[in-house]
């Protein structure tokens, strides 16, 4: 097993062990994407990743970020993502799409205008979360889903489910990680509920296990599942490695294919000491404990660094981000270096 070894989950299979991670390009309107999401994705197909994931991808229109992220709530939506998915399928890589719903993180502004919670005369919208705790102090209180909201917020995403089933995606993966609404429920930092969807383990979880549930009543069940986490908040009283593992084994029992494993963003006095491949101890210990499959993320930037993941069993896949921005071609790139003797597209084959 080696990064340029071809990944079968079910009834796909990847060309590699490289995965796009969901990027979120904020140059969306209405949730609609564009040729920029056109081309953002499938120069990475292009480039050789066996996976590109679409970035997080809002469920209902509260769930976005900013007013510049991609949804997939309605039908008119569906309709540039499948010339989208298409197209990284001509390209000989499977097209993915990560499902989300930002909750009290929502309703900011796009970073290079601050990236700050937009103010009511900005066109910012309400935001949702399962208490009523805001992300920073100077933010409005979210909105405490009632359990009926929750129940209707299941459905949406079992909704977005099927229309990226329309769409053509091959991949589906749950966002649960980064401080967003899923991972808002199962965090007991900010989830304080007294219903059955928060307290203990179980009902802090509850959320996520019926959003899977649901969403499987529509997506194939030869297409794969993910589910992306965080694996540790970084904080004394919030989600932890061990959380993480007891919730891996559920996933794994519940017909999640992989989790991409990644920490933090639900506290804002999270302390991390990053460092070249520091979440990658993290995809290896649930891969260990669980036996279900991981990808690992966290500046991952070199093709030696890659292999080394693959090959040593940490993780069955990497997903990279912001090297894959820096350089689309990266994987074309890394197979020579390693001495993989790989398909070019034939555009530029003679650059070989």
């Amino acid at each position: 097993m080696h990064l340029f070894s071809p990944y079968t989950i079910k009834s796909i299979t990847f060309r590699n062990r490289i995965a796009v991670s969901p990027m979120c390009q904020y140059s969306a309107v209405e949730g609609l994407a564009s040729n920029w999401h056109l081309v953002h994705l499938g120069s990475r197909a292009v480039g050789g990743a066996g996976l590109v994931i679409q970035e997080a991808t809002a469920v209902s229109a509260d769930g976005r970020i900013s007013n510049g992220c991609l949804g997939i709530w309605n039908d008119a939506q569906v309709e540039k993502l499948k010339e989208i998915t298409a197209f990284i399928k001509q390209q000989g890589a499977v097209p993915g799409i990560q499902l989300a719903h930002a909750g009290r993180k929502s309703s900011a502004a796009v970073p290079w205008e601050g990236g700050r919670q937009l103010e009511l005369e900005q066109g910012s919208w309400e935001t949702v979360a399962p208490s009523a705790i805001a992300f920073r102090p100077e933010e409005r209180v979210p909105h405490a889903l009632s359990t009926e909201e929750v129940h209707k917020m299941i459905q949406s995403f079992r909704e977005a489910a099927l229309r990226a089933v329309i769409g053509g995606y091959e991949v589906l993966e749950l966002h649960a990680a980064h401080g967003y609404l899923i991972n808002q429920f199962l965090s007991p930092a900010s989830n304080k509920r007294e219903d059955q969807y928060g307290g203990s383990f179980e009902n802090r979880i509850r959320f996520l296990l019926e959003i899977i549930t649901a969403v499987q009543t529509v997506w194939p069940a030869q297409l794969p599942l993910f589910v992306r986490i965080s694996a540790t908040e970084w904080t004394p009283d919030g989600w932890n490695m061990e959380d993480s593992v007891a919730l891996c084994k559920i996933l794994r029992e519940k017909g999640v294919d992989l989790i991409d494993v990644s920490s933090g963003g639900n506290s804002r006095e999270q302390k991390i000491t990053v460092e070249p491949g520091y979440q990658v101890p993290f995809a290896q210990r649930i891969r260990k404990e669980t036996g279900i499959a991981t990808g690992a993320v966290g500046l991952i930037t070199g093709a030696q660094q890659a292999e080394e993941i693959i090959t040593s069993g940490a993780a069955d896949i990497v997903l990279m981000a912001r090297e894959l921005l820096r350089n689309p071609y990266f994987p074309l790139e890394a197979a020579k270096e390693l001495g993989h003797d790989i398909s070019w597209p034939n555009q530029y084959a003679r650059a070989k």
